[in-house]
């Protein structure tokens, strides 16, 4: 498919949607754009480490999509190194997120991928994303400007500090994991990250609409190959799931265990011990989780770093007895999993009916938007 190149900025209209009437109209002041995610409404939430809030975007992309095809790009740094005026090797992308509406494709990049010089590296360690750019159903690609435009804001109350370094990355601010995942179901905004409590690892609850009263939890996991309790690493990838209509948080983290929270337990000031039902292996960034359908029957796809894709059952961590309290032999244990190829998969989102889009790196060197078939993705 053909790609062509659009610059365009995002016009707001003279009054704000029916739906989001509490938004107001101006230039939200965001300092990076580390993390995305879209609500059914096509609300655009933003996490902003380097500000330590979460931004709420009325993008006014509600032309409803039906299409089934697939999105590719060969090669997508190329591509927005053009719109940017930079070379493909600086072009950064930190995140993506699928409008369930338009089936438009948002990315968070930045200028700063030619500071990568380690496999432990992320984006957000080496640049704050500072472009958002869109990918139409014909694989045009515009830049977002966000200027004049209707949102609103919450601050999470104390983020992990600026000073505070990381204890393995020379040079990097443990601020970068401020917010490392978002999420949004049943009108709240779940956030990922590290506070500045004595336990780190933290988990905000933000009432959409936002008010006032957002909630942090700080969290405790049993990390079974490193075979003990930890509650100063993030959350890396994480998704609400109900189960019987009780919700819990399905959440990956590095090196890779799975654990589970029940998200009632998750009030304001309470420290919560999550449930380890699995073991993935070693050495690895859990990337990106999605729950997608095939055959009328749900999976769950995780990318990563040094891992193939992973695809497994929600059904298998419900029923899953017991937890984890032990190192695990060979890394690998609980919940089965199946093995997809997938190397240099990266972000993901569900696409439509037929396709999940992903980002992917390719042996060429070349980054691709991709659309991976759901049919393919069966276990």
């Amino acid at each position: 498919m053909k790609t062509t190149l659009l610059i365009i900025a995002v016009f707001c209209y003279t009054v704000s949607t029916a739906t989001e009437p509490f938004m107001k109209k101006g230039t939200p002041e965001i300092q990076s754009m580390g993390t995305l995610e879209i609500n059914d409404n096509g609300i655009l939430f933003i996490g902003d480490s380097r500000a330590g809030a979460i931004y709420a975007i009325d993008l006014e992309d509600n032309q409803k999509s039906n299409n089934q095809e697939a999105v590719t790009i060969d090669d997508l740094e190329g591509q927005i190194a053009g719109l940017l005026g930079t070379t493909a090797d600086n072009v950064l992308i930190h995140d993506m997120a699928v409008n369930p509406i338009s089936q438009n494709i948002y990315l968070s990049a930045s200028r700063g991928r030619a500071g990568w010089t380690s496999k432990w590296h992320l984006p957000n360690d080496l640049a704050n994303a500072n472009v958002l750019l869109k990918i139409d159903n014909e694989s045009n690609i515009s830049v977002i400007t966000l200027e004049d435009i209707y949102h609103s804001h919450i601050k999470l109350p104390n983020p992990i500090a600026e000073e505070k370094e990381h204890r393995w990355k020379k040079g990097v601010s443990n601020r970068v994991d401020a917010i490392t995942s978002i999420r949004f179901n049943d009108n709240k905004v779940y956030i990922s990250g590290l506070s500045n409590e004595e336990f780190a690892a933290s988990m905000w609850i933000a009432p959409y609409p936002f008010k006032s009263d957002i909630e942090v939890s700080t969290l405790e996991i049993f990390h079974g190959a490193h075979g003990k309790y930890e509650t100063d690493s993030p959350i890396r990838t994480f998704l609400p799931y109900n189960f019987d209509s009780n919700e819990h948080i399905i959440a990956a983290y590095l090196c890779t265990p799975l654990v589970t929270f029940e998200t009632k337990e998750l009030k304001n000031g309470t420290h919560v011990k999550g449930r380890t039902v699995a073991e993935f292996g070693s050495g690895n960034y859990p990337l990106d989780m999605v729950a997608y359908t095939n055959n009328n029957k749900e999976y769950i796809l995780m990318s990563n770093s040094q891992l193939p894709l992973l695809i497994f059952d929600p059904q298998d961590v419900n029923n899953y007895e017991g937890s984890i309290t032990e190192e695990v032999e060979g890394y690998l244990g609980g919940v089965k999993y199946t093995p997809r190829s997938g190397s240099g998969v990266q972000q993901l989102d569900d696409l439509n009916e037929k396709f999940i889009a992903a980002t992917q790196r390719m042996p060429s060197g070349k980054l691709a938007l991709v659309s991976l078939s759901k049919e393919w993705l069966r276990p």
